[in-house]
């Protein structure tokens, strides 16, 4: 049929039929199958939401009048559940009245084709349904992608300021739901300033990145978490992480922070960095301790590291009871 099949450059869309009438079903399969589309085929409206809700389906097609749930009934179902993806819904009458076809456009249909279906109509309609539903997904890349800039540092990629306040808090919220506890560590670098003095902001900048890099090497992947705290200085959060997990992954970061910028490896100015650390292990009868408290203790343990020497780290133990150095 000359003008029906997908242009190369398309992908074939997953759709789902409900039609209980078994020759206006075939019409259905045939079309579809000459224009390359993927489908499935129910017999009515509850088996078709059943098949929706264990896969994804990009196109929904649903004939209006059927047993055990008609096809108003099936979008308000769809319409209903919460979704990361959007479903276009055509719905098939043989009613072609105002009334009717606002009734099913209300209850969450898309579009509409008034029976027995035409296959250049079915394919126009189709061709609409494909582009707005490569314009939604192009909308929700682009509010992902926006997302992502907005909770990351530009320069480092580590997450940002705003981040860290929000998530640090919830970190702490599920350390005492859960009882486990929670370490945090802060890791400033020691004498940044000559870096920039010496080398260059720019080189300043690639400095703070692979510092980043390292600090991100050195921790658990979609667990841990590292942002910028401020210019040069970091906190990583280590959820479900005790005192003893936590000097060792912070000696390692302190370990891996340990290079020549500019690529001069004859330098002989050498990165390193300090680092304070806290663990918390929440007393579920004690006033809940705040991500400022828990900042502010590490900081102190960051402080003496610099104190006494850099490069080095200084632990503290922190309980709701009881404070041990």
């Amino acid at each position: 049929m000359p003008g029906w099949h997908m242009t190369s450059h398309q992908s074939p869309a997953q759709i789902l039929i409900a039609e209980d009438d078994p020759i206006s079903r075939s019409l259905l399969e045939l079309y579809l199958e000459q224009g390359g589309y993927s489908f499935v085929s129910t017999k009515n409206g509850r088996e078709a939401l059943e098949l929706y809700n264990a896969q994804p389906f990009s196109i929904v097609i649903t004939d209006w009048l059927m047993p055990e749930m008609d096809g108003t009934a099936l979008c308000k179902a769809i319409r209903s559940q919460p979704s990361d993806r959007y479903t276009f819904i055509i719905l098939l009458t043989s009613q072609n009245s105002p009334g009717a076809l606002v009734e099913g456009l209300e209850a969450g249909a898309d579009d509409y084709i008034v029976k027995p279906v035409n296959p250049a109509e079915l394919r126009v309609r189709l061709k609409g349904a494909r582009r707005i539903l490569d314009l939604e997904s192009s909308l929700q890349k682009s509010l992902a992608e926006i997302r992502e800039l907005s909770i990351h540092d530009a320069l480092t990629g580590a997450f940002n300021r705003g981040y860290l306040d929000q998530q640090l808090e919830h970190e702490i919220q599920r350390a005492y739901r859960y009882q486990h506890p929670l370490s945090l560590i802060l890791c400033d670098l020691d004498h940044f300033k000559i870096v920039n003095d010496t080398y260059g902001h720019q080189a300043g900048d690639e400095v703070l990145k692979r510092c980043v890099q390292n600090i991100v090497q050195s921790i658990r992947h979609n667990i841990d978490w590292v942002a910028r705290y401020g210019g040069e200085e970091f906190l990583i959060a280590l959820p479900e992480t005790g005192a003893e997990g936590c000097g060792v992954v912070a000696e390692r970061m302190r370990e891996n922070i340990s290079f020549h910028p500019g690529g001069d490896d004859n330098s002989i100015l050498k990165i390193s960095a300090s680092f304070g650390t806290v663990t918390l292990l929440p007393d579920p009868l004690a006033v809940r301790t705040s991500a400022v408290d828990l900042i502010q203790r590490a900081d102190i343990c960051l402080y003496q590291a610099k104190q006494s020497g850099r490069n080095r780290v200084v632990a503290e133990f922190y309980s709701d009871e009881q404070v041990e150095s």
